[in-house]
């Protein structure tokens, strides 16, 4: 595997990716998701390397867990379902809000041609650069700041993700997508719960909103997100 030398120990990292089939098998399969890609990169990706090391031995637990810094790296059937919802087919160039531990847009990376991710918090994205590059994930670029604002130097994007929950869709989000594209973002009026929702643009100035769950993540901090 991939990642067996870099742990030092085969066993170690054949049982990883053992109990990472489990994982997608009773989490997230029998949960619904249903798009190969995301499967198949969700059977690839090595969650335990983007832990701290003493949090390892949960990595295939379906729960999110602390990476420091008052943030989480989400439950894994979370970063199924909304890769799912991004509608990806493969190709694409996808930016994602909250790189955190850069897990997710490892998993993006497996899928799409290029993954753009912004983290405000400087130590997670120094944390997240490192780790990325250390395992060769070469189509992600991460880049420290307001991510609420997005990263318009490389729109537009044909799909948007965003890993905090907003009080509404940033509008510097909504036009960084392509026509046709796809912005996942939770959003609610309350900091700790929101309801995740797909803007799809139609047009210059026309999108598409649906529900499509409810689900509970760390606030969206940013120029048009939370202030604090």
């Amino acid at each position: 595997m991939a990642f067996a030398s870099r742990k030092g120990h085969s066993g170690d990292a054949d049982s990883f990716a053992a109990l990472r089939n489990e994982m997608v098998d009773r989490d997230i399969a029998a949960r619904g998701v249903r798009d190969e890609c995301v499967l198949r990169a969700m059977r690839k990706v090595p969650r335990e390397l983007f832990l701290p090391e003493g949090l390892r031995e949960f990595a295939y637990e379906d729960s999110p867990l602390p990476i420091g810094a008052d943030q989480t790296i989400s439950q894994p059937y979370i970063v199924a379902f909304m890769a799912e919802a991004m509608m990806l087919t493969g190709g694409e160039r996808v930016l994602e809000i909250g790189a955190g531990s850069g897990y997710a847009a490892a998993v993006l990376s497996e899928i799409a041609a290029q993954v753009y991710t912004v983290e405000r918090v400087r130590k997670l994205a120094t944390q997240a650069a490192a780790k990325l590059r250390e395992l060769g994930y070469g189509n992600v670029h991460l880049l420290h700041g307001d991510g609420t604002k997005g990263w318009p130097e490389h729109a537009p994007y044909d799909a948007i993700v965003v890993a905090a929950g907003g009080p509404q869709v940033p509008e510097s989000l909504k036009e960084q997508l392509k026509i046709g594209g796809r912005l996942v973002i939770p959003v609610g009026i309350d900091q700790r719960v929101q309801e995740l929702v797909r803007v799809l643009r139609v047009s210059s100035n026309e999108y598409q909103r649906e529900n499509i769950g409810d689900v509970r993540f760390v606030p969206l901090i940013g120029e048009e997100g939370w202030t604090t």
